[in-house]
């Protein structure tokens, strides 16, 4: 099927924001729960470009992807929806803050007159200020549904024991070993990869006596192999599967945001979801985008964005479209395909990925067989805990 977007523009669209570059970020290898890790200013102006990237493509008039009725100097807050991790540092969060003043920067524009006549401009040239929603950890898992998920921790375990993984582990020891005098007491495990490469980027990007001394390709060769890593853990052979967790619990609110869309009452234009990249590897599995496009099935990379945008067709039918940029190292979108098509009709997008997910936290917790963290102590597991728990969730 070919995307119809018609002249008249957009409907609306979701966007999924990785983060911008950050400082160095440990993950546990058994469970994934991680430390606190901050925003960079590299990993500031990344996400500023991005909004200002996102800008010209949905806000300009000139553009075949901007969106119908939407203000484009003076932010209309009632046209925004933006979500973000508020865990970890804030490193998700303050990505959001600043991909939002590249998507809406300072305008003179944003001036106002008092009853008195007085002319007030907001501080820094007009800065607008957009609302966001930060999820902490503990209020639900939808945007960290690997952490304290049991199931997910026996899914490292099976994957760990594996003869795939085993043999990629013995390819990738001589690279170890190499690698040891690198990595300043980091363990070279091949469990450890998420880590090894984190040290060995944080390290290139900001020690100039490592930069200048760490051998050619050792930097490449590193994100190869965690690459591969976490493109294992963070899928399944179903797309029902516990590896695909990071986004299953992620779509009800793209189901719910496109959704809303589509109605006549509807306000908001752009939805955007500040994450971490692991969504993004579980998306693009789910969707088969990787079945013709195999090279992103790995770690998005900083300021990485997926934009879903609904359109209407000649006949007003809706439909859903998927495009990728991988950073700034990209200028500009690429049409991704979702089930061997570039655009599907709305109906038929959740009908594919319905199954897929967990739209509660009651849901979460029979999908991780966790009964006591996350909230999952609210619920009444006396009886059987996956078939009697009861309660309000985060559903839309």
């Amino acid at each position: 099927m070919v995307n119809t977007t018609t002249a008249a523009g957009l409907v609306g669209v979701v966007l999924l924001a990785r983060h911008g570059d950050r400082t160095t970020y440990y993950q546990d290898p058994n469970t994934y729960n991680s430390t606190q890790a901050y925003i960079t200013p590299l990993g500031e102006q990344q996400e500023f470009e991005l909004g200002s990237f996102l800008r010209n493509t949905y806000l300009n008039p000139d553009s075949p992807s901007f969106i119908q009725n939407i203000s484009t100097d003076v932010v209309n807050v009632d046209q925004l929806t933006v979500r973000a991790d508020a865990g970890g540092g804030n490193v998700i969060l303050n990505s959001a803050y600043a991909l939002l003043q590249g998507l809406y920067p300072s305008t003179q524009k944003s001036e106002i007159t008092l009853a008195n006549g007085t002319s007030i401009l907001p501080p820094l040239g007009g800065y607008q200020y957009v609302p966001v929603e930060s999820l902490e950890f503990w209020q639900s898992p939808s945007l960290t549904s690997w952490m304290d998920c049991e199931y997910f921790q026996s899914h490292l375990t099976r994957f760990y024991a594996s003869s795939t993984f085993i043999n990629m582990s013995t390819t990738a020891a001589p690279f170890l070993t190499a690698l040891k005098p690198y990595l300043g007491g980091v363990s070279n495990n091949f469990t450890n990869m998420w880590n090894i490469y984190d040290h060995v980027n944080v390290q290139y990007t900001y020690n100039q006596t490592y930069y200048e001394t760490l051998p050619p390709t050792f930097l490449q060769q590193a994100r190869y192999y965690t690459d591969w890593l976490q493109s294992n853990i963070f899928t399944d052979s179903v797309s029902s599967g516990i590896g695909q967790i990071a986004i299953r619990t992620l779509l009800p609110e793209v189901f719910w945001a496109l959704g809303n869309m589509t109605k006549t009452s509807n306000k908001v234009k752009m939805n955007i979801q500040e994450i971490d990249y692991k969504p993004f590897i579980s998306l693009f599995n789910v969707t088969n985008a990787t079945v013709t496009d195999p090279d992103i099935s790995g770690i998005a990379n900083y300021a990485a964005v997926v934009a879903l945008e609904l359109s209407q067709d000649s006949q007003g039918q809706y439909e859903v479209s998927m495009k990728f940029k991988n950073g700034t190292e990209d200028s500009q979108f690429r049409q991704l395909k979702m089930f061997g098509n570039t655009s599907i009709t709305f109906d038929k997008f959740v009908q594919q990925l319905f199954s897929t997910t967990i739209n509660s936290t009651n849901n979460w917790c029979f999908s991780c067989n966790q009964t006591v963290l996350r909230g999952c102590s609210a619920f009444n597991y006396s009886n059987d805990p996956f078939l009697y728990g009861y309660g309000t969730g985060y559903t839309r």
